[in-house]
Parts: structure tokens; C-alpha cells; sequence
């Protein structure tokens, strides 16, 4: 039953298969000239001369075979061989036969069906594969195992990716990678981090409770790779923060005063770095802070207005209390020349009292009269009141006086007025 059941199947197959190739016009790429099938299990390529031709005549014996239409397409090309007999169409078969090709005697040529290119040989005969093994594993050995380290670095060599030890410059030799690994690394240069980064603020509080905007710069590099290497997970990251703590903790003890001057800013500079290279080493980080410097000390952006108006202020009474320094200098000095020099008077009067005291007498009366318009005399003889500011005014306009011999007018009136 099952028989029949398989024997009609492949008649309904191989119909609708003739079916198709007729529609189209072609033949069965199986062989079979016209689309005949062969029997199951029979090769096409084992028919007789005799066969039919596509009109279903018979082919004379010794003429040229007429074409069976495509060929199989798991079969190589014509030319790459002489004519085969045709296979059978199975897929077992055709695997079959490939298996066999491959596990028989010979290479895999270029010229042998379903193989792969055969690698060129030496002229000796041998192949080159050996060669190019041992050529791939040179280079490899050389890349992997021998490092050039730079005058300014160091390389940390990882066994397995567990540190093993420090190459310093020049030539090491480790095992060959994936063994061992050399990471290097600049050690010598110094690494520069300003904070805040960009035009940003970073506002801090002064000891007076007040808040000030400072830019700095931390300069630094790396004094042991071990420990920078495995000691932290983010050493760069680290030192920012350090650096941060340190000078919130150094501007916490300053005046606003002192941190806006540069008269403390030096101070403040030495102190954040100590601050900072006594937490690095605790850290056990190998770095090594070179240095910090403060670029900039301004007061918040929202209120530098205010603080403008207040330094403009104080550099006015700064002003004004240096101007009055100079005054009392100056009368300082004034004062301590009067002294001396009434010493020296003293001096004088203690060798001669009644010369001293008459001179010091006269030049005080020159110098309170020489201005005055008023003068009073008490002398026997004379009159008491002199006008002698108005005697010396009526000189000074009088006309040019006569030649000698014949007085003048008004020079007459005047001396009668005198001797009045």
C-alpha cells in the first residue's frame, strides 16, 4: 500500500515538473531530453546512443549527441573536466560522492571538484604553512613581549591583570601578551587642573561670613604609578577634590579682606597645598602637588556692584587719613625746629641774660609792629602819638622832589606836621 502511495506521488510530481519546464519552454535541468524522466534510481548519464532526440526520433548511432538541456548545477562546469556521466539526481548521492572526492588520495588541487585551493609549495616541494606559523608567532613574541618606555614614563607590568612590577625607561622584555600586560604612563610632566573649569563660579565662605568667587589653579604629577595606578579607582577625579576641600578649608580662616588682597594670597597658596599633599599621602594616591595658585578673588556676581562702591569708599578715607598723616608730620617737624631752635636761644641767654633779653625783646616788637598803623611812644621829648604810617604814605605819593636848595610845599607841611 505504501508503495503505490510513493510510486504515485512521484508520477504526480514528475507531471506537474513536465508541466512547468513545457510552459516555459525549457527541459528538465535533470536530463532526460524533452522532459521524459528517467525511472527512479536509474543515472541519466547511463542511457544508450540510441536515445530519443527532443522530436522523439531515434539518434543514428555515431552522430553527435543532441543537447539534454541544463545541466545539474551541483555539477562543475564542462570545461573543467571531460564529459561525465550524468548523476543521479539524489542529495544523498551527490554528498556521497563529494565525501569520497575529498577523503581520497591527493590534495585539495584547484582543479579537483567541491575542493579548496591548494597553498603554494616551496621549491623543495614542502608547504609554506610551517613558515608562515612560525613567522606570525615572531612578530608576536616581539610585540607583545619587548617595550620601549619613554625618558618621562614608567610601566606598570600586570600578571593576569595582578600588578608583578615597575619597568623604569628604556628597553624591558615581559612575557608575551595575554601572560603579561605593560601599561605606561608620563610620570615626569606636569598635569595642570583649573578650577573652577570654564567661566563658572565657585563661591566660597571667608571667615567674616561673607562669600568670594575664587579661580585656581593645581599643579601636580605622579611621584609613585603602583599606587596612583591601583590605590584609588579615579586618582584624577581625587585630586580635584582634594584640591577643593583644601582651599574651602585654607579660605575659611581668612577675612574677605585678606582673601580679596594679595597681601595673604601668598599664605593661602602654601597653606592648600601642604593641606592637600598631607590628605594624598594619607590616600596613599602617589601624587605630588607641585603647586596651587590663586587666579582670581572676586566678590558674587550679583553684588560686585555694591562691593565696588565700598572699595571706592574706603580708598577715599585711605586718602584722607594719609593726607592727615602728612599735615601732622609737617607740623611734627615744624614744631621740633622751633624747639630746637629755642634751645639754642637758651644757650645764648644762659652765657649773656640782659643781651638775650633785650634782643629777643627788640626783634619781638619789630615783628609785632612792622604791620601795625599805630604807634605809641613813652619817651620824655617826644610826642606820644607818632603817625608815622601816614607820614611814610604821604612820601610814597609825593611828586619828585625840587632840586636841592628851594623845599618843596608839601615837604614843609609835612615836617611842620612831624615837629606838631
Amino acid at each position: 500500500m505504501s508503495r503505490s502511495y510513493n510510486e504515485a506521488m512521484k508520477l504526480i510530481g514528475g507531471a506537474f515538473a513536465r508541466g512547468a519546464f513545457a510552459m516555459a519552454g525549457k527541459r528538465s535541468p535533470w536530463g532526460g531530453g524533452d522532459g521524459k524522466g528517467t525511472e527512479p534510481g536509474t543515472d541519466a548519464g547511463n542511457e544508450t546512443d540510441g536515445v530519443e532526440g527532443g522530436d522523439g526520433a531515434p539518434v543514428p548511432e555515431g552522430s553527435p549527441k543532441p543537447d539534454r538541456g541544463p545541466r545539474n548545477p551541483w555539477l562543475p562546469p564542462a570545461s573543467a573536466a571531460p564529459e561525465r556521466p550524468r548523476r543521479s539526481a539524489s542529495i544523498e548521492d551527490i554528498f556521497k560522492s563529494r565525501d569520497q572526492r575529498g577523503s581520497g588520495g591527493g590534495g585539495n588541487g584547484p582543479g579537483r571538484p567541491g575542493g579548496m585551493p591548494r597553498m603554494p609549495v616551496r621549491p623543495d616541494g614542502k608547504s609554506w604553512f610551517p613558515l608562515i606559523v612560525a613567522g606570525v608567532v615572531l612578530v608576536w613574541l616581539g610585540v607583545t613581549s619587548v617595550h620601549m618606555v619613554g625618558p618621562k614614563e614608567q610601566g606598570i607590568v600586570m600578571t593576569f591583570g595582578k600588578y608583578a612590577r615597575t619597568i623604569s625607561p628604556g628597553v624591558s622584555v615581559t612575557l608575551p601578551w595575554p601572560i603579561q600586560q605593560v601599561e605606561v604612563t608620563d610620570v615626569t610632566s606636569i598635569q595642570r587642573y583649573t578650577i573652577p573649569e570654564g567661566e563658572g563660579e565657585k563661591l566660597m565662605l571667608t571667615s567674616d561670613q561673607n562669600l568670594v568667587d575664587l579661580s585656581y589653579l593645581v599643579r601636580w604629577n605622579i611621584k609613585n604609578l603602583m599606587d596612583y595606578r591601583f590605590r584609588l579607582s579615579d586618582p584624577e577625579d581625587t585630586v580635584r577634590e582634594v584640591a577643593e576641600a583644601a582651599m574651602r578649608s585654607a579660605i575659611a580662616e581668612v577675612t574677605l579682606d585678606g582673601a580679596l588682597s594679595g597681601a595673604g594670597r601668598a599664605q593661602t597658596e602654601q597653606a592648600v597645598g601642604e593641606r592637600m599633599q598631607r590628605v594624598l599621602d594619607f590616600y596613599k594616591a602617589g601624587v605630588s602637588v607641585q603647586g596651587v595658585e590663586i587666579k582670581k578673588a572676586d566678590p558674587p556676581t550679583k553684588v560686585i556692584g555694591a562691593f565696588q562702591q565700598v572699595t571706592a569708599a574706603q580708598q577715599d578715607a585711605e586718602r584722607d587719613r594719609s593726607n592727615a598723616r602728612a599735615w601732622a608730620q609737617q607740623l611734627l617737624a615744624r614744631a621740633q625746629g622751633d624747639a630746637a631752635a629755642f634751645d639754642k636761644v637758651y644757650e645764648q641767654y644762659k652765657l649773656a641774660p640782659e643781651v638775650t633779653r633785650r634782643r629777643m625783646y627788640y626783634e619781638t616788637m619789630e615783628r609785632v609792629l612792622a604791620n601795625n598803623d599805630k604807634v605809641v611812644v613813652e619817651a620824655n621829648g617826644v610826642t606820644p602819638y607818632l603817625p608815622l604810617p601816614e607820614v611814610r604814605r604821604r612820601a610814597a605819593t609825593a611828586p619828585n622832589p625840587a632840586p636841592s636848595g628851594t623845599p618843596t610845599n608839601s615837604a614843609s607841611t609835612a615836617t611842620t606836621g612831624a615837629a606838631q
